[in-house]
């Protein structure tokens, strides 16, 4: 399931993307020959509408858009010293022209993943809440946020991310979500053992702890167990107030993103990456069969990352990517012609070769993680 799930959204994103390339060659005044959904061989000609033909394809990895020109090798009605005549090619247009063709994918895929915010927030994602939220919240559980080393909860074998669900002793039981009634729960023991219905990895499991004085250094003479705890649950935002989270929520994940991709591509460049920060589709694919689990919410944002994601990674100038295209385009506006398609042609296959041994490195990586 979590497969069939992965490449649900990859095609959802690689669609969106091309969509953006489609509708800017439209507006532009492109001939856009065809408009597929997954890769060749063609499987079914779904309709041919105003000189596009829309097709179904038989590899369901993605999708494409074939923009008349675009690829001067791969046409044969003319040559492409003739294509800069035809007045519907790609190769016709201005440069400006064919630099918001390029640029509409990338930005297409931004806008997608801040309606994919905002469709998060008004669904709600679960999150940390405030005292004043609990009463509107839904799906709320008290989550262990952090753990003390060498403290009676770690020495139980509480981690973070556990989810504590009810606690009791040899006479009461406590069952609450809010932070403060546990604390007081355990202090209230005194030295006595306390059992925890503890939620692990999706399983409930059965913890005994004796609580200790000296643990909170603010209050030494608290009993405690050395753990963090906050409340976490479900609080879907209005519409207004999702559209303005959204929007900024989305532009801090692009910062972050565009921080962390030119740190890890300098750090390719000059031998020293790190890929145990870095997920390929194998690693991807269990992200989001996670997300998944967790709500439909969770699933909308990491779309929305991996939308942002692949947006940026397209707009690095390396060939083969929408960023090296632009890089062209941007050389052939100063030098005032274009770039000889032979030249084009090795250049974006050496950077094809380059993406796809990158992409073997982290794939291996991932492999790696799971059998190790």
């Amino acid at each position: 399931m979590s497969i069939f799930i992965f490449i649900v959204v990859i095609v959802s994103l690689i669609v969106v993307h091309e969509f953006g390339h489609f509708v800017a060659a439209k507006l532009s005044g492109m001939r856009v020959d065809e408009f597929g959904l997954g890769y060749p061989p063609r499987a079914v000609t779904i309709a041919k509408v105003g000189g596009t033909t829309y097709t179904l394809n038989w590899l369901p990895f993605g999708g494409f858009v074939k923009i008349y020109g675009e690829d001067s090798s791969t046409d044969s009605t003319c040559s492409p010293q003739a294509e800069l005549w035809m007045p519907n090619s790609f190769s016709s247009k201005t440069r400006f022209a064919q630099a918001m063709v390029l640029v509409a994918g990338i930005a297409m895929n931004l806008f997608f993943a801040y309606v994919l915010i905002t469709s998060a927030l008004i669904i709600g994602t679960p999150r940390a809440l405030g005292e004043n939220e609990l009463a509107t919240a839904r799906s709320t559980e008290l989550m262990v946020a952090s753990v003390l080393p060498n403290t009676p909860a770690a020495l139980a074998g509480l981690l973070p991310g556990d989810f504590i669900i009810s606690a009791k002793d040899a006479v009461e039981q406590w069952n609450a979500v809010d932070p403060q009634s546990f604390s007081a729960f355990i202090n209230a023991n005194r030295g006595n053992a306390v059992t925890l219905n503890v939620k692990h990895d999706g399983h409930l499991v059965s913890i005994m702890a004796t609580p200790k004085e000296g643990i909170v250094a603010t209050d030494p003479f608290r009993f405690a167990l050395g753990v963090e705890v906050a409340t976490v649950g479900v609080v879907p935002l209005s519409l207004g107030e999702a559209i303005t989270e959204g929007a900024s929520l989305t532009w801090g994940a692009i910062q972050l993103t565009a921080i962390g991709l030119l740190h890890f591509f300098y750090s390719v460049f000059t031998l020293s990456a790190n890929f145990s920060q870095v997920a390929g589709p194998i690693g991807i694919a269990g992200v989001v069969g996670s997300a998944s689990a967790q709500g439909f919410g969770n699933l909308l944002s990491i779309m929305a990352i991996i939308s942002i994601n692949l947006a940026l990674i397209n707009l690095i100038p390396i060939p083969a990517l929408d960023g090296g295209r632009l890089l062209f385009v941007g050389i052939e506006s100063v030098i005032r012609r274009p770039i000889k398609p032979s030249i084009a042609h090795a250049i974006n296959a050496i950077g094809f070769v380059f993406l796809i041994l990158l992409m073997l490195v982290v794939t291996a990586h991932d492999i790696f993680k799971i059998v190790g």
